[in-house]
């Protein structure tokens, strides 16, 4: 028997260690995973507690800085509700020092701010008492002066009052003016502390556990509430928007890690299968959400964009040193550049070059502005562009601030019209206005014609019938001779005058073209047309009646068209009576009244049969007449100048106080009275306008 038949086999050593480590280095994976995996868990909880924790802060200043505005609001609301005099104005004041526990000190002042009177919180400290209020006004005049130029409430920057013992108190002043007549008569004051209006902010429990502080713009803490003292971990700032200086309210809390997961030996339950599965699954559901996301994003942005190009209003965003960062197509088929062309321009080439310097200047002078304050300055305002061929065209725009994530204003976006078009229809419209004027004008002195002719025969005549006596009395001389031709030659002088004065009035209502407002009386405009009406008047032997009201009645008008109403009005009324009414009872009678504050009323009445119901609702149409020579334009034309004017031009048939007969009664604005100015106003210069 050989020895190798009886030699046993060798275990194989390094397949048996192989399959121990390959076993081991699996466990090890696993371990390793389970780790991360944990690690992972408490990472992501953590990091959701901190999100919860800041989430938690952020909604707690936000309602913090809500509930702080309210409370000043409902300060300027009592401001506002206090009577302007004492001693109502102490019985009330003293009441709100009561109600609102924030409000330590009350004041009332005259237009020049100097204090009238004054009332502070009983159960507190004196607030002046080591320092006077006159040292400390220098933030309340600011504040009443932005108050002023506001027209509404407006809130002061905080200062420091020192109190006696050492201590003091962060305030602000709420200044509210008060107007009489458009004009400023004094000032409500109350002076307000930080610190109580923090701790009436949040609740009792909230306080317990945040500390609630106002800060300046450098982080500088003004007042704090609350019992715990933050460490920083957990911050939250938001601004109180109040009119004036605006306020910084940071909530600040100590982070509270959270509590240990599960005991190890459920965690060891856990397979690693499910922990990947899990963190698959979340992972795949975080893919997407962020699919879903970006696919909403991108159809939101197609979405803005197909609607952006398919508006007909340009579109443009400027930054604040006026070079273009955005434009739509439509603004740049309006001016003719392109967006690459105008987003490289360090000026925008649509700016008149003659223009220029102004516009640079209107927008250097806008950088210094609040966004808010600048936009109730410019919003919807027209101004001149200039397109790619030269021509200069208006614009109307309106503006908008454009304002980062920060809060930081970065710009404006604008939306443009080119109101061209509609400049010119206005143009056009008025140009035919003008020769609707024109003709109706022509009309009534085509009808003024026949008038003269009879009008101008009498002077004529007697012209005639003295130059013959006159050239008589030279052949047949004796010692009255020079007397008698001398006013023989007068009355001639006289008659040769009166007809002038005819021909001069007809002359000079067709001639006049100027249509500026201007302030007239009444009385100018009725004395204006008067030897027209007079002379229709006479032909048919009516009675002109002129009623004017006590006192001068200046009116704001164009002077031309008014006088055009007054003439067809009263021609009308004349005409309305050659047929139907007696020669008694012809009489034309014009009044002119206070109809209503701000407005002067313009009355014709004629004693004519009236108008009847079925011509009335017409009578005002474009070239409705009941007359065969008329052109229907007339009362059209009238009530379209009553209407440009402000007024309305109306008809009552019968009159008031009559049984016949028709009324017509158009309005016009009364002028305003002339500003009376003392010699103090007149050395004070005015402010210069904003750009």
């Amino acid at each position: 028997m050989s020895s190798t038949a009886t030699r046993p086999d060798p275990p194989p050593p390094a397949a048996g260690h192989g399959g121990e480590w390959r076993r081991r280095a699996a466990w090890l994976t696993l371990l390793v995973l389970l780790a991360v995996a944990l690690a992972l868990l408490v990472r992501l909880t953590v990091w959701q507690e901190a999100t919860r924790a800041q989430e938690r802060v952020d909604e707690l200043a936000q309602d913090g800085a809500t509930a702080v505005r309210g409370l000043l609001l409902r300060v300027q609301q009592e401001l506002q509700a206090l009577p302007a005099a004492s001693p109502p104005w102490s019985t009330d004041a003293t009441a709100l020092l009561g109600r609102e526990a924030p409000v330590l000190r009350i004041e009332r002042r005259d237009a020049a701010l100097r204090l009238a009177e004054a009332l502070e919180r009983p159960a507190t400290a004196p607030l002046f008492a080591l320092i006077p209020r006159a040292d400390l006004e220098q933030e309340v005049v600011a504040a009443c002066a932005q108050a002023r130029r506001g027209e509404g409430p407006a809130l002061s920057r905080s200062y420091f009052v020192p109190l006696p013992g050492g201590e003091g108190l962060e305030v602000v002043d709420v200044c509210l003016p008060l107007a009489a007549a458009g004009r400023p008569v004094g000032y409500q004051v109350a002076t307000v502390s930080l610190a109580a209006l923090l701790e009436r902010a949040l609740s009792p429990e909230q306080l317990r556990r945040h500390e609630l502080s106002f800060v300046d713009g450098d982080g500088t803490r003004l007042a704090r509430a609350g019992q715990a003292r933050g460490a920083g971990e957990v911050v939250a700032e938001r601004r109180v928007e109040a009119p004036g200086t605006p306020l910084l309210l940071r909530v600040d809390r100590a982070f509270e890690p959270p509590r240990l997961l599960p005991p190890l030996a459920t965690l060891l339950v856990l397979s690693l299968s499910v922990v990947l599965f899990t963190l698959v699954v979340l992972l795949a559901r975080d893919v997407q959400r962020r699919a879903r996301a970006e696919r909403a994003l991108a159809e939101a942005l197609a979405f803005r964009k197909a609607m952006e190009d398919s508006l007909s209003t340009g579109l443009r965003a400027l930054d604040l040193d006026a070079r273009t960062t955005y434009v739509n197509p439509a603004f740049c088929t309006m001016v003719g550049w392109t967006a690459d062309e105008l987003r490289a321009a360090a000026t925008p080439p649509y700016w008149p070059p003659e223009l220029v310097p102004v516009y640079g200047q209107r927008s250097l002078a806008r950088r210094g502005l609040a966004p808010a304050v600048a936009v109730a300055a410019e919003q919807g305002f027209e101004t001149l562009f200039m397109r790619r061929s030269g021509e200069r065209f208006p614009v109307m725009i309106y503006e908008a601030p454009l304002v980062d994530g920060q809060g930081r204003h970065t710009g404006w976006m604008s939306a443009v019209l080119d109101v061209s078009a509609q400049r010119q229809a206005e143009e056009r419209s008025r140009q035919q206005q003008e020769r609707l004027q024109a003709s109706a004008r022509l009309a009534t002195v085509g009808e003024m014609a026949s008038l003269l002719g009879h009008e101008l025969n009498q002077p004529l005549a007697a012209i005639a019938s003295y130059a013959s006596g006159s050239l008589n009395l030279l052949d047949q001389p004796d010692a009255r001779t020079p007397a008698l031709v001398r006013e023989g030659l007068q009355r001639i002088a006289a008659q040769a005058d009166r007809a002038g004065r005819v021909i001069k009035s007809v002359h000079d209502f067709v001639r006049r073209r100027e249509h500026a407002r201007e302030a007239v009386d009444a009385s100018v405009l009725i004395e204006a047309v008067l030897p027209l009406v007079r002379l229709q008047a006479r032909k048919s032997g009516t009675r002109v009646e002129v009623e004017l009201a006590d006192g001068p009645q200046r009116v704001q008008c164009d002077r031309t068209l008014v006088e055009q109403v007054l003439l067809n009005l009263t021609r009308n009324a004349i005409q309305a009576m050659e047929e139907h009414t007696a020669p008694a009872a012809r009489v034309l009678r014009i009044h002119v009244r206070r109809a209503q504050p701000g407005w002067v009323a313009f009355a014709v009445a004629d004693g004519g049969r009236g108008i009847p119901p079925e011509v009335g609702r017409q009578l005002f149409t474009p070239f409705f007449t009941t007359r065969p020579e008329g052109m229907g334009l007339g009362l059209s034309l009238c009530r379209s100048v009553a209407e440009q004017h402000g007024g309305t031009l109306d008809f009552a048939s019968p009159p008031p106080g009559q049984a016949t007969g028709t009324e017509f009664t158009f309005t016009l604005p009364a002028a305003p009275k002339p500003a009376m100015r003392t010699r103090r106003d007149s050395a004070a210069a005015d402010p210069p306008p904003s750009p």
